[in-house]
């Protein structure tokens, strides 16, 4: 196959944890430059570190392998300390824990042999309406944005792991979601370069391996066209105006906002034509849409609307970065692997926020639990907190505790657990990422009305705690540190309510 083959230029996924005898072929036939790998493929580490032996094997040595491990709610491999979500690392505030955190966030990907991080998102959480970044963003403050998130970037890649600051040139100031349809951010460019470029910007000076664009029209740069198929945003701004000489990614392009409007693999050349080096192509089970990405590229190389000098380039600044993340498993120490635990749970504690005055808890009576059974999951969010689990991390803290579940819209359990316990102080928890659901709202109606002990836990988004208007305490975040640090200042509660 020769070197200027254009496939070296596609990241694909797979359908399982394990690379079967027709996907190696297929792989091999294709020859892409690399995989991304999501938690379908992520299992006990000695099969994920077979499955990538193999993904290198019939890709070659230099083959990259990538995931999404960004802390909090984001994240593929969970069997390894867990980075908090960048919002909680914004409330701590602190340069050396988001440095600290971008490394352990590579540390658990470098030892199974994951070299990319496409991570951390450098969007300024500019709209508290937006459907898709929320948690997943530094700050409102773009100085802020990027003090931490150049610094996670660095850590991550000290710790020998590529990171790729994303969603260039920034997905903070919508409420839409690129995996749905395509947005538009119509700001001035003075606008632009002072709030949603000054992150990127910073990571371009301080030398970041890599830059993930966003699938979001910006028409003060590109009237006509996303910033992951412009010339204007990626070759223009990027390269020219800013300097920059690492790898471009594309989000994935079977999102809707490319799908929807450049069909049958037409993205990809045109994404390799407007500045990108690297296409992600996420067929999500199927490889039919890597065969196709294949054969668009083939066609725009013979056609000449995609140049061989243009592929030669972003094949040489690919191989580049395989040399400097080579991907060679680092073994995980025991003693990083508890410090790396201590530190994740350090910060859960540290970014607990109170709001109002919580109600005293008597551990030796009864308490309520209100809880969603469940959370709406969508974009890259793969998983969350149960109802039940969080009943179970609560239960030992409080011996007498009574749970209602509901499913978002139906509060009748929760009203007749209300009503059976009258007085009793109710724990309402919100878990969801999108807003607080009419059950919710009715209930913290209800106990506002009624004056009733109760305490907010928004273990997902801090947006809700406005909607709901009740004493909170903030988690930003599920995983078990959250709820470990959660139980810790519950335990606080249970004479005093803290001042």
């Amino acid at each position: 196959m020769s070197d200027l083959s254009p496939n070296r230029t596609l990241i694909v996924d797979l359908p399982g944890p394990d690379l079967t005898p027709d996907q190696g072929r297929f792989l091999r036939q294709h020859g892409f430059g690399g995989v991304c790998l999501f938690a379908r493929n992520i299992t006990a580490p000695e099969r994920t570190v077979r499955l990538i032996r193999d993904l290198r094997d019939a890709l070659g040595h230099d083959a990259l392998v990538a995931t999404d491990q960004e802390g909090g709610a984001v994240l593929r491999r969970l069997d390894v300390p867990l980075p908090p979500t960048p919002q909680a690392l914004g409330v701590i505030g602190s340069e050396a824990a988001a440095h600290e955190a971008g490394a352990v966030a590579a540390r658990g990907l470098i030892e199974l042999g994951i070299n990319w991080n496409f991570a951390p998102s450098l969007d300024v959480n500019s709209n508290p309406r937006n459907p898709v970044i929320g948690e997943r963003s530094f700050s409102a403050d773009p100085a802020e944005v990027a003090r931490l998130g150049v610094a996670w970037a660095l850590g991550s890649e000290a710790a020998g792991v590529m990171a790729s600051v994303k969603h260039f040139p920034g997905h903070g100031d919508t409420a839409q979601d690129s995996h749905l349809t395509l947005p538009t951010v119509n700001k001035p460019r003075a606008e632009l370069e002072a709030t949603e470029w000054l992150p990127f910007r910073a990571a371009v000076q301080a030398g970041v391996g890599s830059v993930m664009t966003a699938h979001i029209l910006y028409p003060a740069l590109d009237p006509a066209r996303p910033a992951t198929l412009s010339p204007a945003a990626l070759t223009g701004l990027l390269r020219q105006d800013w300097g920059y000489d690492g790898v471009v990614v594309t989000d994935a392009t079977d999102m809707r906002a490319i799908a929807d409007h450049y069909p049958r693999g037409s993205a990809a050349p045109a994404a390799l034509a407007a500045g990108a080096d690297a296409v992600l192509s996420c067929g999500h089970g199927s490889l039919a849409l890597h065969a196709q990405n294949a054969a668009a590229l083939a066609e725009a190389l013979a056609a000449g609307t995609l140049s061989a000098e243009r592929l030669a380039e972003a094949q040489a600044r690919l191989a580049r970065a395989a040399l400097r993340f080579s991907g060679m498993p680092r073994p995980y120490p025991p003693a990083q692997h508890g410090a790396d635990q201590q530190a994740v749970q350090d910060w859960a504690a540290r970014s607990l926020r109170w709001q109002g005055t919580p109600p005293a808890l008597d551990p030796a009576g009864p308490v309520l639990l209100v809880a969603p059974e469940s959370a709406a999951l969508g974009g890259p969010y793969g998983d969350f907190l149960g109802g039940a689990a969080l009943a179970a991390s609560l239960r030992g803290m409080f011996p007498h505790l009574q749970v209602a579940l509901h499913g978002g819209h139906d509060s009748g359990a929760a009203e007749a657990l209300l009503a059976q316990f009258p007085g009793t102080p109710v724990l309402l928890a919100t878990t969801g990422r999108w807003g607080v659901s009419a059950a919710e709202a009715r209930l913290a109606a209800g106990l506002r009305q009624s004056r009733r002990p109760a305490l907010h836990l928004a273990l997902w988004s801090p947006e809700t705690v406005e909607a709901l208007g009740l004493p909170a305490i903030v988690t930003h975040g599920f995983r078990p540190t959250n709820l470990r640090a959660l139980g810790a200042a519950l335990a606080t509660l249970r004479l005093h309510a803290p001042h």
